[in-house]
């Protein structure tokens, strides 16, 4: 504590050069903050639920469809406990900006395997009996401001019907939300009957995007799954069996590896901030040559002064980087709001870990060098300037 006087001192010697110091790691933790935000809500799909289901898709392309015939096969392997299926719709409503997940569903056995999704009775009774009924998750009706009874056209972009129309309208019957925090992202989504669908759709009638299998026992997903694909293993419509989360890491891989482009970024923008950081800790080192002979001259020891110098360059990384995290929480919500609900993403506690790391290691990169040129100043010829 007796040398925080010295360490203010030397940080304030240069107010400009420090401040502009400080804007340039503020922005650069900000950066960081939101980045890592994206990579982990993408390398950590929601539905974390499903341990005992299992997604059953075609062998070479998600958007293949598949025979509705297999549910019969499918249902009679072994340790299958319930078989649900589904297309993925794409419908848009109103104006493609306002883009929201979309699917039609075998109903009954959906929201059996889904018990993560909560559903008043009242409203699952509504769902059953109403063919042209939709259910949605809380979030997308606070979106939109929908209230059950609504009628809610969709633009179809996959399925145009029968009679040449392009409009598909359903009738809000309930509205649903997660039964925990951590999967609050099913509750942007939009579910309605399967039946209504294939029988109005234009084309690939008696097909659906994906079967949904409930296994008995977890433990057991491994064989279920080798077993269907055996048995169309061969056939003109192969299968690909996979668990639910792994089907979403494979989902999210097609738009790129998002880790990957992640710190593909960010070792850009740190290794630019090590170069500028460094140049001015060299500088300011430079400019203080003589105060820091002073110091050696009148009793203080080598440590001591490279402490100082290491202590410098961290303080003013963990003054930046902790300003830009909190910067980047206070923006991820805003941000939240302005796509509707589209962008939530949470600062976790694992982000907030490794800036503090970063920031620590790269005040230790960047306030090594000049610490190391104080070890080697000579006192005479730095007090003779």
């Amino acid at each position: 504590m007796k040398y925080l006087p010295l360490l203010w001192a030397g940080l304030l010697r240069r107010k400009t050069r420090t401040v502009l110091t400080l804007l340039s790691v503020v922005a650069a933790f900000t950066l960081f903050g939101m980045l890592d935000a994206v990579r982990i809500a993408f390398n950590a799909p929601n539905s974390v639920a499903g341990l005992n289901r299992l997604i059953v898709t075609s062998r070479f392309s998600i958007i293949q469809p598949l025979p509705f015939a297999y549910i019969s096969r499918i249902q009679a392997i072994t340790g299958v406990q319930d078989v649900a299926y589904a297309i993925w719709f794409g419908g848009i409503y109103q104006d493609r900006k306002n883009f929201f997940p979309n699917m039609a569903v075998s109903v009954q056995e959906y929201l059996t395997i889904h018990p993560e999704l909560v559903l008043p009775a009242a409203q699952q009774q509504a769902f059953r009996h109403t063919r042209t009924g939709a259910i949605i998750g809380r979030t997308l009706a606070e979106r939109f401001d929908w209230k059950i009874g609504d009628k809610i056209p969709l633009k179809a972009t996959i399925f145009p019907k029968k009679d040449g129309g392009n409009i598909w309208t359903f009738d809000l019957v309930g509205i649903f939300h997660a039964d925990r925090p951590e999967l609050q992202g099913i509750e942007r989504q939009m579910l309605f009957h399967y039946d209504y669908v294939d029988e109005g759709r234009l084309q690939d009638q008696g097909t659906v995007g994906w079967y949904i299998v409930q296994v008995s026992d977890p433990a057991d997903s491994d064989r279920v799954a080798l077993a269907i694909d055996r048995l169309f293993a061969n056939s003109a419509h192969e299968t690909k069996t996979q668990s639910e989360k792994d089907f979403q890491r494979s989902f999210v891989k097609q738009i790129g590896n998002i880790g990957l482009i992640v710190s593909t970024i960010m070792g850009a923008v740190f290794f630019t901030l090590i170069l500028l950081t460094g140049n001015t800790m060299m500088q300011a080192i430079r400019e203080r040559i003589p105060e820091l002979a002073v110091l050696k001259t009148i009793g203080f020891p080598n440590r001591v002064v490279l402490l100082l110098v290491l202590a410098e360059a961290i303080v003013i990384m963990l003054c930046g980087g902790l300003g830009g995290l909190m910067l980047a929480h206070a923006l991820l919500p805003v941000m939240a709001t302005a796509t509707s609900g589209q962008l939530n993403l949470p600062l976790t506690l694992a982000t907030w870990l490794l800036g503090l790391a970063l920031m620590i290691l790269i005040g230790l990169l960047v306030g090594l060098p000049p610490a190391l040129r104080t070890l080697r100043l000579n006192v005479v010829d730095a007090l003779r300037g």
